[in-house]
């Protein structure tokens, strides 16, 4: 039996091309993700098969970005693709000129310790966003998820 392929470099790809399936680990709703998916600006890291990893940004002024998803399918999670799919899409921002790359996430569960430990800061909260957004309660750890965490990356 064959091992299983190791995930190679970072691509940027257009954000159609995503599976729709990885695109929902990071957000359950196929309606928003329809909303910013239709984007030059994604990346993606395959094996030599599929893609494992996905990120989508959207320009929202001349300095700031906002990172829509990040994903990394559960079978590819804790081999650091998060964190180099991360680092690509910063290197992306500032080259473009960009300031600050924001990302919205709950208050609960990994990806706010993960966004944490990448260095972004909690900047605003938004409550009762998921309750507004999401036809169905979100829960992880058996918390449901209600307000919204915006955390910032100065990239200057």
């Amino acid at each position: 039996m064959s091992q299983p392929s190791k995930p190679e470099h970072v691509q940027q790809i257009h954000g159609s091309s995503l599976p729709m399936a990885l695109l929902l680990e990071a957000d359950p709703s196929t309606g928003l993700i329809e909303r910013y998916r239709d984007t030059p600006h994604a990346w993606c890291i395959r094996d030599q098969q599929h893609i494992v990893a996905a990120a989508i940004l959207q320009r929202k002024n001349a300095q700031d970005w906002e990172l829509m998803n990040m994903a990394v399918l559960p079978s590819h999670q804790g081999q650091g693709l998060g964190y180099k799919l991360l680092s690509a899409v910063i290197d992306y921002v500032r080259h473009q000129g960009g300031q600050t790359l924001f990302v919205g996430t709950g208050t609960i569960g990994y990806p706010l310790f993960f966004y944490q430990r990448a260095g972004f800061r909690i900047v605003a909260i938004e409550p009762d966003y998921f309750l507004r957004h999401y036809d169905e309660a979100l829960f992880e750890d058996g918390l449901q998820h209600k307000d919204r965490l915006i955390l910032s990356f100065p990239l200057n």
